[in-house]
């Protein structure tokens, strides 16, 4: 997962802009998995629709009987045309086939977006790398498990090669399995010219024009880049270029300490980089939950090769070239007086990102974008400038800015398919998880502690608040990793699961229990019974479940066991 927009960032703020593949090599819809999301289990609630509403979904629910490849009733060319093949085009595509929608999907550059090919999955293998490097060069780590580790080194075009490799397995996957499933990959770059038309093409050749029952936009982010920042790609870039790994900078700044920036802190200082992190607000780590982050800093930075400054705007940056450095001005982020200049060999731009939606054509549809992201409401569809739904388009994803994270545009795009064929549906997005991939990993889902604590005192409830160390984990304990904490913040009164924040090994992965439970509804009395296998990392959870307290009228049991 590539998280790309949650803190706030130095520079950002200064501009003030705010397959499984069966005998026979078929592919069954079931079988799919993306991105470890499992599309069929995302827990999405529905709400009672109203009656004119279920009568529309009613009958889309019929339309929605053909195959792909199936003629169209109603004079369309597709029941669903998708812009844009990334994460969320991907998973709404494969979902709107199972559902036996004619599909096409429509890409300019090349399948899997930014996920696969600029975010997720190469800095993926970054981070293994950064991991394994860590871990041998960890000398009285080594000796506590009774190993001896010679010197360790790298090749850094063949960890450079891993990460592309990679990418261009995924990327194969992803467009092998839309093709095994009938789904028309076109190409070229679209746009909406009229309601339930558009027009794709390539620069140089003639435009096509097709029609669809349902469209959805799913164009995705590039790189923010603030005004006064010059990128040449080389000495002063953005986690597009810094993927490729070209070069190892002996002194980096990172401009933004959110999920990006920490990521890549991981990678440089494990590969021997001095980084030095530059960030508006006057902590490191601003949208992580604060306990969290003030532990994170204790382990991922202090021990490191890292130094920050808080409360700073990187008000210009420019490249190094004629032999001079990359030189970075800063400014204080209250009084704008400039502060100091620093001199370091590169700089890393990872202030968030910006949705991608310039020439899609929304203004042929009365919509205006809002600071580039498109307007929708809870079920995705696009709003026009009127503040009314435009019938049959929807946007997925970040181009719309809900939460711009790439699991969370799947199943935004499976809760738009489910709507178009009948089935009303509204995403939980408390209910989707976030994961930082350092070393150790930071995960967390729905509120942090202080935006719980927000929401209690405007709603007039009590929450409480447990913890639990990894330093009581025996499988933890049996890696020598038992630096980490997990936290749960939670209704007193009615065992609600509010937010989940975990920082130590495979925090990613254990962070699932959590988001399940909320977009369930699952309460704590009731999962507290759950049983977890010994000795395993999920016991970390299985604490943090067992030690709340819930003040609630009325016991719960577990569930009966299921009869062989």
């Amino acid at each position: 997962m590539y998280s790309t927009a949650i803190s706030l960032s130095s520079a950002a703020a200064a501009t003030a802009v705010a397959g499984a593949t069966r005998p026979g090599g078929v592919i069954r819809p079931a079988e799919l998995r993306f991105c470890g999301l499992r599309r069929e289990a995302l827990g999405l609630r529905s709400p009672r629709v109203p009656p004119q509403a279920a009568a529309r979904r009613k009958a889309a629910a019929a339309a929605a009987a053909n195959g792909n490849g199936a003629a169209v009733s109603g004079g369309f060319d597709y029941d669903l045309v998708i812009i844009g093949a990334g994460v969320g085009g991907h998973g709404a595509a494969l979902h709107a086939v199972e559902k036996g929608l004619k599909t096409a999907i429509i890409e300019g550059d090349v399948v899997g977006g930014t996920c696969v090919n600029r975010g997720c999955v190469p800095s993926k293998a970054l981070l293994a790398v950064s991991g394994r490097m860590r871990e041998l060069h960890d000398e009285h780590h080594m000796k506590s498990l009774g190993l001896q580790v010679s010197s360790a080194g790298y090749d850094r075009q063949a960890v450079a090669d891993h990460a592309n490799n990679l990418a261009s397995k995924i990327r194969g996957n992803l467009t092998n399995s839309m093709k095994a499933l009938g789904v028309d990959i076109l190409t070229g770059f679209a746009s909406i010219v009229g309601k339930q038309k558009v027009r794709y093409g390539k620069i140089g050749f003639p435009d096509n024009e097709i029609t669809a029952r349902n469209i959805i936009i799913a164009t995705g982010s590039v790189p923010f880049v603030p005004n006064g920042i010059e990128i040449d790609g080389k000495t002063v870039f953005t986690s597009d270029h810094a993927l490729k790994l070209e070069s190892v900078p002996d002194w980096i700044a990172i401009v933004g300490s959110g999920y990006i920036g920490l990521e890549f802190s991981d990678v440089y200082t494990a590969l021997g980089s001095e980084v030095t992190f530059v960030e508006a607000l006057d902590q490191l780590m601003p949208g992580f939950d604060p306990e969290i982050a003030k532990l994170a800093q204790r382990i991922l930075i202090n021990p490191r090769k890292i130094d920050y400054h808080t409360g700073v705007f990187a008000s210009k940056i420019t490249p190094a070239k004629d032999g001079k450095p990359v030189l970075i001005e800063l400014i204080d982020a209250k009084t704008k007086e400039h502060k100091e200049t620093l001199e370091v060999d590169a700089a890393l731009i990872a202030t968030g990102r910006a949705p991608f939606t310039k020439g899609l054509g929304l203004e042929n549809v009365n919509v205006v974008t809002q600071r580039g992201f498109v307007p929708v409401d809870e079920r995705m569809q696009v709003m026009d400038a009127d503040g009314n739904a435009v019938p049959n388009l929807y946007c997925i994803g970040d181009a719309n800015g809900k939460l711009m994270l790439a699991h969370a545009a799947s199943a935004q795009g499976i809760s738009v398919v489910e709507q178009i064929t009948g089935k009303d549906n509204i995403l939980n997005h408390l209910s989707i998880p976030a994961a930082c991939f350092t070393h150790p990993e930071i995960s967390m889902v729905g509120l942090t502690e202080p935006q719980a604590r927000e929401k209690a005192d405007k709603e007039g409830f009590e929450i409480s608040v447990v913890k639990t160390s990894f330093k009581a984990n025996t499988k933890a304990l049996a890696e020598n990793e038992g630096d980490g904490l997990a936290k749960m913040i939670f209704r007193h009164d009615t065992g609600e699961i509010l937010g989940v924040h975990i920082l130590g090994l495979h925090a990613a992965d254990l962070i699932h229990e959590a988001s399940n439970a909320i977009a369930l509804g699952t309460r704590v009395q009731d999962i507290k019974f759950a049983v977890h296998a010994h000795p395993t990392l999920s016991e970390v959870l299985d604490e943090l479940f067992k030690a709340a307290k819930v003040n609630a009228a009325i016991s719960h049991s577990v569930n009966e066991p299921v009869a062989a």
